[in-house]
């Protein structure tokens, strides 16, 4: 069940897997230890090229073709070189973080994956993962974020350009209507490994479960509280359960039965509790927290609208200024794309697999250089720091 986003209730936490993938090279004959390009004389290993391949296939790289997996190199590659670029940059401009800063960033990343420090560590290291290597990243994400502030914290925007917005957005100001949902969920399926307590790991256990969390509901225990002890969708337990606000089309799309989506709209009055209800494989128990009958326009002068435009147009700006940082950045560096140089010298296995028996991969070239080619405006490590959490948002 995907979770319900409007422009004014942004409710749900995005829970990724971010690092956690493994490193293996999936049986190619690349070698891990080799230079796939170095960033100003720092060195970015054929090993870190391996472990975001990885990541971006599911650990599936071995059922790439050849042309594939050259190609998903490649742009893993120029998104590292962008990264250690812009690194490289927050360095010289003395941005980087202080030691508590990364200890509060990882520390909030394992509260939000709901994992003790003992499963933190554990995760890390069944994903051939240090902790020194993860903080090593944690530093990088944080330097970069920091950098981009520094050019988006001269951003302004005037009342003329918010005005000039809503002007030829006003579809966009719509209050719709719809209902925001608190959710206690309960899933058979093994959920022990996101940091779930008492998961239940059979259809009996799920339904023994919710029927117990219903009981104590009707005892008038609060909801929010029961559903950060006992709920299974760690995307909203933290939160009291609170999964947003969502519209008719919504629910639909979420295969909302329909006659829970009529009792929503209907009779159900603000502050009741369904009965338990299973679907989409799962049990769930749902709390109407409001309902809006009709949908409403929005004036410039409505609650939050101003800041909302203020929001995207700044938004848009940074995402400007990001690129062209990244542009000059990459034009000050010296970069040499081992990888690339690689494969122009042997086109017909691209460098990373003999192309025939007894022909052996090549060894990248070190004294060519070439400027990566970015694959996007803004490398993804950049934008977006990583994140040590497991999947929890029911599907």
């Amino acid at each position: 069940m995907r979770k319900f986003v409007t422009p004014f209730l942004l409710t749900s936490i995005l829970i990724v897997a971010g690092l956690f993938v493994g490193c293996a090279s999936g049986g190619s004959t690349t070698n891990e230890n080799q230079v796939a390009a170095t960033v100003n004389g720092q060195r970015v290993m054929m090993s870190e090229v391996e472990r975001g391949v990885s990541q971006q296939t599911g650990g599936k790289q071995s059922e790439l073709s050849q042309l594939q997996l050259a190609q998903m190199r490649l742009t893993v590659l120029g998104n590292l070189i962008q990264r250690e670029v812009l690194f490289q940059r927050a360095q010289r401009e003395k941005l980087l973080p202080t030691e508590d800063e990364i200890d509060n960033v990882i520390n909030q990343q394992r509260t939000q994956g709901g994992m003790t420090a003992e499963d933190f560590a554990k995760t890390l290291k069944e994903q051939n993962l240090t902790p020194e290597g993860y903080r090593e990243e944690t530093r990088k994400d944080l330097a970069i974020s920091k950098l981009q502030d520094k050019y988006a914290g001269k951003i302004t925007i005037s009342d003329r350009e918010v005005e000039e917005y809503y002007n030829t957005n006003r579809q966009q100001f719509v209050n719709a209507r719809g209902v925001a949902l608190g959710m206690i969920m309960v899933d058979p399926a093994d959920n022990s490994s996101t940091g779930i307590q008492d998961d239940a790991k059979t259809e009996a256990d799920a339904k023994t479960k919710i029927d117990n969390i219903y009981t104590q509901l009707q005892g008038k225990t609060d909801f929010a509280t029961v559903a950060r002890a006992k709920s299974e969708d760690v995307a909203s337990l933290r939160n009291g359960g609170d999964i947003g606000f969502a519209t008719e089309q919504d629910l639909k799309n979420n295969n909302f039965p329909a006659d829970l989506i009529a009792s929503f709209f209907g009779p159900m009055q603000i502050g009741e509790y369904t009965q338990p209800k299973q679907f989409n494989g799962k049990w769930y128990i749902f709390k109407l927290e409001d309902k809006r009958l009709q949908s409403e326009n929005l004036t410039l002068e409505s609650q939050g609208v101003r800041q909302r435009i203020a929001q995207i147009l700044t938004d848009q700006r940074k995402q400007l200024l990001n690129g062209a940082l990244l542009e000059v950045a990459m034009n000050e560096a010296k970069v040499v794309n081992n990888l690339a140089v690689n494969m122009l010298s042997n086109p017909s296995n691209l460098g990373l697999r003999p192309a025939g028996p007894g022909v052996a991969p090549s060894q990248p070239a070190a004294t060519q250089s070439s400027a990566a080619t970015p694959q996007s405006s803004t490398p993804t490590p950049a934008s977006s720091p990583s994140t040590a959490k497991p999947a929890g948002s029911p599907k």
